[in-house]
């Protein structure tokens, strides 16, 4: 059954974009750093007018003083990879289930747009709606019951009041948990239809792109409505899982999927 649609953004491109990009579930992590080699190509090379980065950038973002006037610490590149691109083109932020405490500290150095999730981006003339997704698999009810309450002001408070080094423990063992779960063979929710379905409806948009899931492809949803499933990025991927690094590609000729590790940019 679907719940309640939640109140949508709107973002009107300018004039001027001709191509926008659409990327998430990279989950850079300082252990992995052929994703993070292949994400800092990519933002030095692509000719989109924007790129929007729809949560889970990172695998795990403890607060936003992870970075340090240093520039040596992972999160410290990160910053500045995203700090180089926002030089040059339009940067796009929206909060993923592992980066939810990415915080005006970090948009603001990075010179990147936080978006609410969800929003409609109007673009040559047709809306599309744009979130996470993890909001629309309501299927798994502890992961929306823990959803709720890392998303609620005095939850957030609280952790972010804890000194780092505490908070980086705490990341470790979730992450840890999270892990562990995978490795069980557990079945996660997909995104819910109904829901999906009123989401699109309310916002007047055709097309749905989220990420989240780690699940590509696009969705009929009849009646003309459509759900777009982002491609999550591993590069060094075990032998079970094929490496992938995918770009969703929105211009006046729609959309295209390009496979970074089998197609030179742009």
């Amino acid at each position: 059954m679907a719940q309640a649609v939640p109140q949508t953004a709107e973002l009107i491109a300018p004039p001027s974009w001709r191509t926008v990009d659409f990327i998430s579930d990279l989950h850079l992590h300082a252990s992995e750093p052929a994703t993070f080699a292949a994400w800092q190509r990519y933002m030095q090379g692509t000719p989109a007018d924007a790129v929007f980065i729809l949560g889970d950038l990172f695998e795990v973002w403890v607060g936003d003083d992870a970075v340090s006037p240093t520039g040596v610490k992972f999160e410290d590149r990160c910053a500045q990879v995203l700090g180089q691109t926002a030089g040059r083109l339009s940067v796009f932020f929206m909060h993923g289930n592992r980066d939810f405490l990415v915080g005006p500290g970090l948009t603001a150095l990075c010179n990147t747009a936080l978006l609410a999730d969800p929003t409609v981006l109007v673009f040559e003339e047709q809306r599309w709606l744009l979130s996470h997704g993890d909001a629309l698999c309501i299927g798994d009810v502890d992961y929306m019951a823990f959803r709720q309450q890392v998303r609620s002001l005095e939850w957030q408070r609280d952790f972010l009041a804890k000194p780092l080094p505490e908070r980086q423990v705490i990341a470790r063992g979730l992450r840890a948990q999270s892990e562990a779960r995978k490795q069980t063979g557990a079945e996660y929710a997909d995104v819910d239809t109904a829901t999906a379905r009123a989401w699109l409806l309310a916002a007047d948009a055709p097309t749905l792109i989220h990420g989240h899931t780690h699940k590509p492809a696009r969705h009929d949803l009849n009646d003309g409505l459509t759900r777009v499933v982002l491609s999550d990025w591993h590069i060094a991927a075990d032998p079970f899982d094929a490496p992938r690094a995918d770009v969703l590609r929105l211009s006046a000729d729609g959309l295209r999927r390009i496979d970074l590790l089998q197609t030179e940019l742009p």
